[in-house]
């Protein structure tokens, strides 16, 4: 008795987990050029709040052994990645709530598409206002203090950041349902940007808020990237090495990325 054959699943080529997010990301990115008010608000609010703090509220918080400006770039280097993150978070509901996500199902392409490409779309935009944000902060004062390996390990450690947090906005723009619930969740964010090192020094703060401001992440995001760009001088202000703010942001970072994936995941299923 001759037997026949199980007809065997079709099987994605393996190209297609690399071709498929990248027609995700051009698409993104063309979206972005059609509609450059967005484009040219993300990339500008840096150098508009940059510019803000270095001169109206510099010289009123004396940060001792670092100047202000030197303090504060790393500060706004998170904050880019905060802004750009509802940014993501918006297109994410808009894109769920557009049916793009179910012509995208109904498509022969793997399921990390979607993320994976506008994670790469968000991550050439935050490399852009990263740079920006850097460019503007040489323009009006701002000098690295530390060696060219720092400096790079600072860079590595600001894209293992922003990709953690685009984790966490993908989670929030798929479970949100619409861009406008994406934007009331701004508020907790806020918080934790203001009440963080990232603007002040911790020991103005009260007593009682000091340990939250101190060993929050975003603190401990902007303190490794103070330490790692601002090199001896920052030592100053922190109260550890660049090394352990390292070590300490990179387990931040796992522990994020972990949680935010898992609810990222289980809200693209239930789409």
């Amino acid at each position: 008795m001759t037997k026949i054959p199980l007809s065997r699943p079709n099987r994605l080529p393996a190209i297609a987990f690399v071709t498929d997010p990248l027609a995700v990301a051009r698409r993104q990115l063309l979206r972005l050029a059609r509609t450059p008010q967005t484009a040219i608000a993300a990339l500008t609010s840096p150098v508009l709040f940059l510019t803000l703090f270095r001169y109206v509220f510099g010289g009123a918080i004396p940060v001792p052994g670092l100047s202000y400006v030197d303090y504060v770039v790393p500060a706004m280097i998170v904050q880019d990645l905060v802004f750009l993150g509802f940014t993501s978070a918006a297109g994410l509901a808009q894109d769920t709530t557009s049916g793009f996500l179910d012509r995208l199902r109904s498509l022969p392409t793997p399921r990390s598409s979607l993320l994976a490409g506008r994670a790469a779309a968000d991550l050439l935009v935050l490399a852009s206002a990263v740079a920006l944000t850097i460019a503007t902060g040489l323009v009006i004062g701002f000098r690295f203090g530390a060696g060219l390996v720092s400096i790079a390990a600072g860079l590595a450690m600001v894209i293992v950041i922003g990709l953690t947090l685009f984790m966490v906005f993908a989670a929030i723009g798929l479970t949100a349902g619409n861009a406008e619930t994406v934007q009331s969740l701004t508020p907790p964010f806020f918080l934790l940007l203001f009440v963080s090192s990232g603007f002040i020094p911790v020991a103005t703060l009260p007593g009682w808020l000091q340990a939250f401001a101190r060993n929050q992440p975003i603190s401990i995001f902007t303190d490794t990237i103070r330490a790692l760009l601002d090199g001896p001088a920052a030592a100053r202000v922190l109260d550890h090495s660049a090394g352990q703010y390292a070590a300490m942001s990179l387990a931040w970072c796992a522990g994020i990325f972990a949680v935010s994936a898992t609810l990222a995941l289980r809200a693209y299923r239930r789409q």
